[in-house]
């Protein structure tokens, strides 16, 4: 029979609703009866058991990563991405301990990719109490480090989808120390994640050695992307380049200042924040960031609105809302850093 996940499949619904009920203490039904009709029709589209394998492992891996991070929810974390191969003698390795220590002292989690290098020198420097590692199978260079090799907080991932979701989906802030093939992918991906939305806004450090590795790569975005239209101005708003692993947890810290979270509700941008606006502020932020908003939308002040409920935690925060131009998430990141300094 052909399944939807309308409720037109006769006994096969039936079924699932009493499965639901015999398993016991299932959250939100609704949505774990859509996961058990996607895994049937997957089971009805394909024959092909490497794609049915695919499914059924980022299945896996994503829920053991749900698992592992649901009890640090409230907490702050910073992923941090670098070369597994910087040694623990150089510059930069000692540098990243000491931003992970500082970060820890403020009360930050770090997320590193488990293995050698950076990742190891940021568990180092964070402890391992205070520590993440996202790992992945590979056959050469990346075995999970001594800090975390025990730690109930790590996962080993097969994939580097699901390591890149967690990478980004959990953390509060990234930054990103001198790497290779590896780094680089990781951070424009966080920088495409932003830039079109498809994450919150959020911090993005780049720490660089004395050597200018971002200067040279900042360079190249300036001489070739922007000059030959591929990027625009605003973007370079995404991120920060700082050799001072003191100024790159400054750069963290001021973003959660008056800054709390985004959610879109019914079309509109909904701004928590730590504390309420003045009208004078309000003005002052519609007449510097005129097209953020779309024509005939002001910036409001707003109460929670219903759809929000599922965020009780949430639901007593100021707020503004306005009706936002999608095309500008690299004018949003300096709309978020204007608003903290209030």
């Amino acid at each position: 029979m052909q399944l939807r996940f309308t409720r037109t499949n006769g006994e096969v619904d039936k079924l699932i609703d009493e499965l639901l009920e015999k398993a016991g203490d299932i959250h939100h039904p609704h949505l774990v009866r859509e996961m058990i009709l996607s895994a049937l029709k997957a089971g009805q589209d394909t024959d092909y058991l490497a794609d049915l394998k695919l499914l059924s492992n980022t299945m896996k891996e994503m829920r053991y990563t749900t698992l592992v991070f649901a009890p640090y929810r409230n907490k702050k974390k910073v992923t941090i991405f670098g070369s597994a191969r910087t040694i623990s003698d150089e510059p930069m390795y000692i540098k990243c301990a000491q931003f992970a220590k500082l970060l820890a002292d403020h009360g930050y989690m770090i997320i590193t990719g488990g293995g050698g290098g950076i990742m190891q020198a940021g568990n180092e420097g964070a402890g391992s109490e205070s520590s993440f590692a996202a790992n992945i199978r590979l056959p050469f260079e990346q075995s999970a480090n001594s800090v975390m090799l025990k730690n109930p907080r790590l996962i080993t991932y097969k994939y580097f989808f699901n390591r890149k979701v967690a990478f980004v989906k959990e953390a509060d802030a990234i930054a990103v120390f001198p790497g290779g093939f590896g780094t680089l992918d990781e951070a424009m991906e966080v920088f495409t994640l932003i830039q079109t939305g498809k994450t919150s806004p959020k911090p993005l450090v780049l720490v660089d050695d004395e050597e200018g590795y971002w200067e040279h790569w900042f360079r190249f975005l300036k001489e070739r992307l922007l000059v030959g239209g591929f990027i625009s101005a605003e973007d370079f708003s995404l991120f920060t380049i700082t050799k001072s692993y003191e100024e790159a947890v400054q750069v963290i810290e001021e973003f959660y200042t008056v800054y709390h979270s985004i959610r879109f509700v019914n079309g509109d941008l909904v701004i928590r924040l730590t504390k309420e606006l003045t009208p004078e502020q309000i003005e002052m932020l519609e007449n510097e960031f005129p097209e953020l908003r779309m024509p005939g939308s002001h910036i409001q002040a707003v109460a929670a609105r219903p759809e929000e409920a599922d965020e009780p935690d949430l639901i007593d925060l100021p707020r503004i809302a306005f009706r936002f131009h999608h095309q500008h998430y690299g004018l949003l990141i300096a709309f978020i850093r204007r608003l903290n300094t209030f």
